[in-house]
């Protein structure tokens, strides 16, 4: 790592001197046109990949540019995206010969087209207009093509303005507010059209070119580099959750634990924030295509002051609420592993079990006794079952996205003898494994962890390592999330930001990445969070799986230390767990759902629409929001359980 940053610090080091006069750099900095080859040339040389720029990552590049420049596709017509696409691909295929003029051609068209935008909205909006129940909307940009005429931007844009008068009719403003509201803001993207900087698309074409090399690479400019630095640190007054922009949405990427967001019970990842509001009442500021560093800054505030959001969510059915958080810093506590005992009857015998619920791996890194491990945690809450002497375990890391790789490999390691957890392989194949080097093993029973499609990252290495140890037994939904590459952080000289970029990938002992395929479940079961849309395969330029010669090390005591889980438990587990399964009215309610989603993929009729808000209001009225979310998750921490219980019984026979 270090000689990474080395390199690339002195490649732009060199360039960036060489191009740039004190005066310049006595500036503010601003990404600036020749600086383009010099990142660009740098992500290449420091990413995973080790691949060559040429012409099908040039074309990747121009792709993510037009996203980046509509991303809602709302905007540009097919003749401008085919026009500014070949620009694009022209000025990365002579990165040594820059030329910005081509890339900057699009800024007078964003601002005719926006102008022409308003223009329509004030046109429709006037005293004859009415809210048409019957309009239909493709949520999903990814679903949608590219108008071809005016005749069709009109068309899609009067479905739009539905939409959003619906939208701030949801926030109990009258119509005619609506009105004003809506067509002040087509006023403030026209404003934001002609305030667009010579940088901000220079600093899209970067990040552009590193979103065609995977979706996790990318350029922060100076600004965007504190909000980072905020996020990482967690000092952060706010709301605890880490936000992205997908579509012209503002969307939840991951809840914090133990941030307002997580504790609050009502938000989930995927949700898109389309208002946000200050204080306990007052209006809300409809926030659809409005850009993601506004939005944030909306949202974040000084601990204590209330925020109130207008979530849309797709699961199950797409539907509209609200929810007021008050902003807080976050709490170590309520990150903390959790315990809960159960009794489970099978045949004549009572079985005690256990649930360690972990949301995350956390650490403050602090010195002396005083700081906060996750693994020190997990360590003396399984002295606590040992204790109680339960029958069997569940490890449930179903809401876990991941933290510090180091409490992670620790903690796997708590099950475990000596062995290898993880290793990383980076662009020159070079394969460096970590370890659990403590022979102790903390907890030899009966172990099942409990995983979902939201499970990713160091929970998909601690699952993964525990089921190639044949240590565990999986369960839950279909796979876990699939993100298994490590990213590195490059500072940049001269405050111009920093470069992320992903420098290698994650495999578990038996030779796989978790890439993609994330951990397979050794017993399946419905749940919510396994749609066809939720993983890392489905973000754009991906990369592909891959795999290493296994590591397992044999020190880790399979059979002599811990039953090995083998795979005719497996079969016969899964062949129990399917007989309920198919019986519950629960999880008949979540296959019905899961059916649902994939109905409410395509067009939605804003009459469907409100139906749903509606509805889901008067359910959401008679239970707290904690009670809600405890029966979602409910189904799939009994049938863990039930799984949990046949395994016992099953070691019991042999």
């Amino acid at each position: 790592m270090i000689k990474l940053c080395n390199i690339l610090t002195g490649l732009l080091l060199t360039s960036l001197l060489a191009s740039f006069s004190v005066s310049e750099a006595s500036e503010a900095p601003a990404i600036r046109c020749q600086m383009i080859p010099i990142l660009s040339k740098a992500l290449l040389r420091a990413h995973v990949s080790g691949r060559s720029q040429d012409k099908s990552l040039n074309e990747k590049a121009a792709e993510q540019m037009i996203k980046h420049v509509d991303p809602s596709k709302t905007i540009l017509f097919q003749s401008d995206v085919d026009d500014y696409k070949q620009k694009i691909t022209d000025f990365f295929q002579n990165l040594d010969h820059p030329d910005c003029t081509g890339m900057q051609s699009i800024k007078p068209v964003l601002i005719n087209r926006a102008k022409a935008e308003l223009a329509y909205a004030k046109e429709v909006l006037g005293s004859k207009y009415k809210l048409d129940e019957n309009a239909e909307i493709i949520l999903d940009a990814e679903k949608r093509s590219y108008v071809a005429n005016e005749n069709e931007a009109k068309q899609r844009e009067l479905a739009q303005i539905h939409f959003q008068i619906s939208n701030y009719m949801l926030t109990d403003l009258k119509l005619p507010d609506a009105k004003k509201q809506l067509v002040h803001r087509y006023e403030l993207v026209v404003k934001r059209m002609e305030q667009l900087k010579v940088s901000d698309l220079y600093d899209y074409a970067v990040n552009s070119f590193a979103g065609a090399l995977d979706p996790h690479s990318n350029y922060l400019s100076p600004e965007a580099t504190e909000d980072f630095r905020i996020q990482m640190g967690l000092s952060l007054e706010g709301i605890g959750a880490s936000l992205g922009s997908d579509d012209g949405f503002t969307v939840i990427q991951e809840l914090i634990p133990g941030g307002a967001a997580a504790r609050s019970k009502q938000l989930q990842p995927k949700d898109k924030i389309i208002a946000v509001g200050q204080g306990t009442s007052g209006p809300m500021d409809n926030v659809i295509d409005e850009d993601l560093r506004d939005v944030v800054q909306k949202i974040r505030g000084k601990a204590g002051t209330t925020v109130r959001l207008t979530i849309m969510r797709a699961q199950p059915k797409i539907h509209r609420f609200k929810v007021s958080l008050k902003r807080s810093k976050v709490q170590l506590e309520d990150q903390a592993a959790q315990m809960e005992y159960y009794d489970r009857k099978v045949g004549n015998k009572t079985l005690h079990l256990a649930r360690l619920e972990l949301p995350g791996f956390y650490g403050d890194g602090g010195p002396g006794h005083e700081s906060r491990s996750c693994y020190r945690d997990v360590a003396k809450a399984l002295a606590e079952v040992k204790k109680k002497k339960v029958d069997g375990l569940i490890l449930d890391l179903s809401q876990n996205g991941g933290g510090l790789l180091d409490e992670a490999v620790k903690i796997a390691g708590l099950f475990i003898g000596t062995g290898n957890i993880v290793a990383t392989r980076d662009s020159h194949h070079d394969v460096q494994a970590l370890a659990d080097e403590d022979p102790t093993v903390q907890y030899d029973g009966p172990l099942v962890v409990l995983t979902s499609r939201l499970s990713a990252s160091a929970s998909e290495i601690v699952a993964g390592a525990l089921q190639d140890y044949h240590r565990a037994l999986i369960v839950g939904g279909d796979q876990t999330y699939g993100k298994g590459s490590v990213q590195a952080v490059l500072p940049l000289e001269g405050d111009f930001g920093i470069l992320k970029v992903t420098t290698g990938l994650f495999f578990i002992p038996g030779g796989n990445s978790t890439q993609h395929r994330g951990v397979i479940s050794d017993v399946s079961f419905p749940n919510l969070f396994s749609s066809d849309d939720l993983g890392e395969k489905f973000l754009d330029n991906s990369l592909p799986p891959e795999s290493i010669p296994p590591f397992v090390s044999p020190s880790a005591g399979a059979g002599t230390l811990w039953h090995v889980v083998t795979a005719d438990e497996a079969k016969k587990l899964q062949a129990l767990s399917k007989e309920r399964v198919e019986k519950s009215t629960e999880f008949a309610e979540i296959r019905k759902e899961l059916k649902q989603m994939e109905d409410h993929k395509g067009k939605v009729k804003l009459a469907d629409l409100r139906k749903e808000d509606q509805e889901q209001l008067k359910k959401d009225k008679k239970k707290a929001p904690k009670e809600l979310v405890k029966e979602r998750s409910r189904p799939q921490i009994n049938e863990a359980l039930n799984i949990l219980a046949d395994y016992v019984d099953l070691q019991s026979k042999h």
